[in-house]
Parts: structure tokens; sequence; C-alpha cells
């Protein structure tokens, strides 16, 4: 590990700490000052047949791509078009009914002032997020959204840090209020991420997991011998005990043998029936595989057993829920 000395350790922590009290305080003085403008803006937004355009150059740029990233994920259509790409062509992309959505703290740079006249020939609304209500662009826009900034966290007050950090958290604001004007629902962001851990947590399901495994059983008179053959031929270190009407009545698992193994007893006459631990943690196959995950997790077990309609149809284990990346 790297050395370092009591004076490295003071300065890193405290200037750590300033930054984020500074961007702490400046998140809290925007959340004070949204009024009616920014619901304006939003119903707006709520009620565009077209697109949602956002634009801004530097950092404001890249705050804009992940405000597109979040409107899109949550059901609201949207685009990024660099502010300087605008004027030279890419301006071609914005159509009849779209939206504008222009970043900048300033709002005085080069680029915005050409952008902004040409844009509003378009006949687009324009939404700001900027700092100066003084602006070129504060002052042109249809609903400027004021964003106060007393300073930034750097100790040199010039690299944008609190800035970008309230226009992402206004871009949030605005992508969360649109979600609850919807009644965007879980199943409507799985419908938006399909891939990767949280969709699958809001789609998968233990139907779709537990039919790639073997389905082990035994009867309740089953003996010592048919009983580990069964578990270990079927490789899910368990097996459901059914009785003669084949309902579950336990389950056994490798630690129920370890258990029964360590007692002082004789082993030859043991049946499926005296090893057994009843009343098995079941979970019926329509339920969400995240579902299973937590019963697991609740329960400090690896397996499940699947049922449809209390019926018997196999069993999930943790492996499945690891191989789909849900852990």
């Amino acid at each position: 590990m790297p050395s370092h000395s009591e004076d490295n350790k003071h300065l890193i922590l405290e200037t750590a700490k300033n930054t984020i009290q500074i961007e702490a305080d400046t998140l809290i003085t925007l959340m004070n000052s949204l009024d009616t403008i920014f619901v304006d803006a939003t119903e707006t937004v709520y009620h565009c047949k077209g697109r949602v355009v956002v634009t801004g150059i530097g950092k404001s740029a890249l705050v804009g791509q992940k405000i597109v990233a979040t409107l899109n994920s949550t059901g609201t259509p949207s685009l990024f078009m660099h502010a300087a790409d605008a004027i030279h062509g890419d301006l071609g992309m914005i159509q009849n009914d779209d939206i504008i959505i222009c970043i900048s703290k300033s709002g005085e740079t080069p680029e915005i002032k050409v952008l902004v006249p040409l844009v509003k020939t378009l006949g687009s609304k324009l939404i700001a997020f900027v700092s100066n209500e003084k602006s070129y662009l504060a002052k042109r826009a249809d609903y400027a959204i004021i964003i106060p900034v007393s300073k930034e966290a750097d100790p040199n007050n010039l690299a944008p840090t609190a800035s970008t950090a309230a226009q992402m958290a206004v871009g949030d604001a605005l992508a969360t209020a649109l979600l609850a004007l919807r009644g965007f629902t879980p199943g409507d962001f799985a419908q938006f991420h399909p891939g990767g851990a949280i969709g699958k947590q809001l789609y998968l399901r233990v139907a779709d997991l537990y039919p790639n495994n073997l389905k082990p059983s035994v009867y309740e008179s089953a003996n010592l011998r048919d009983t580990i053959l069964e578990m270990t031929t079927k490789r899910l270190g368990a097996t459901v005990v059914l009785n003669e009407q084949n309902k579950i009545i336990g389950i056994i698992t490798d630690g129920d043998l370890r258990r029964m193994l360590e007692k002082d007893i004789q082993t030859s006459q043991l049946l499926a029936k005296d090893i057994m631990s009843k009343s098995p943690a079941v979970i019926a196959s329509n339920a969400l595989a995240v579902d299973a995950l937590n019963r697991m997790r609740e329960a400090s077990i690896t397996q499940l057993i699947v049922t449809e309609k209390e019926e018997y149809v196999g069993i999930i284990h943790l492996h499945d829920l690891i191989n789909e990346g849900l852990i």
C-alpha cells in the first residue's frame, strides 16, 4: 500500500469533504429554488408530440448526454445534439414538435448565441438550464430554469463541479417528474432495460431458470443409498421427498446428510423420511427470480423447490441466479 504523510491525509480528506459539502449545499439551494417555471417546462415536455433534443457544449454537453440516457430509459424519447455540431449541420436532426433543452452555466458561450436564434426560427420550444438569469440564453428561452451556483467546488472556483452536479440533478428531477406524471411502473422500466442486472430483476422469472436443472426426487420410503444416488446424479446437492400421492413433504440437502452422518446411529435402515427437513421452502414458478434470491438470502439456503398449483416441478439453485448476474 502507498504510504502517506499526515499532512497529505488531512489535505485529501478535507478537500474531498469540502467538495461534497459545497455540492450538497448547491443542491439544497437548487431544490428550494424550483418554482412554477419548472412545472410549466415539465408539463410542456409531458405533452410533447415529438422528442426532447438536449444540447450543450463542454462539460454541459457531457451532462446532457447523461440526461438523454435517463429520459430515454424512463419513457421520454430523447436525443443529444452537440451545440458546436448543431450549427454545422446537425441542426437538421430537429423535427417538428421537438422540444430543445439547452444546458449552459453562463448562457453566453458563442455557440449557444448562434444556436438559440436558429432553434427559435424552427419554432421549437426552448428550455434552458442556466445559472445566469440575465444571460442571452435565459432571456430568450421559453422556460429558463435557473440553477443557482454560488461557487464551484474546486479550490480555484474554476472547474465545473457544483454546477454540473446541479445540472445533472435538474435533469433527474425532470425525468422523475415525467415518470410520476405517466404513472411509469417497474414493468415499463423493464421494457426499456431488457439487458443487464436491472432488467433481469424486473422481468426474469423462476420459470425461465428451473427447467435448465434436473428434477431430483425420492419417495419417503427410499433408502439412504438411493437417496444419495439421486442427489449426486441430479447434481443439485438436494432432493425433494414426496409421499405416495406425489405431494412434497420435505427436502434432503448435503447439510442434512452431513448432520445425519455426524450422529452415532446405524445408517443401513434409514429412510428418506428419517433424514429430510420438513416444511421446505418453496416458490411459485411465476415468481420473479429476484424474489427467489431474496428468499434464499433470508433463509440462508442455496435452493428453493419450485411449484405450479402446489405441484412439484423443479428446483432453482443459487448458482442459476449467479449465472444470470443477479448477484
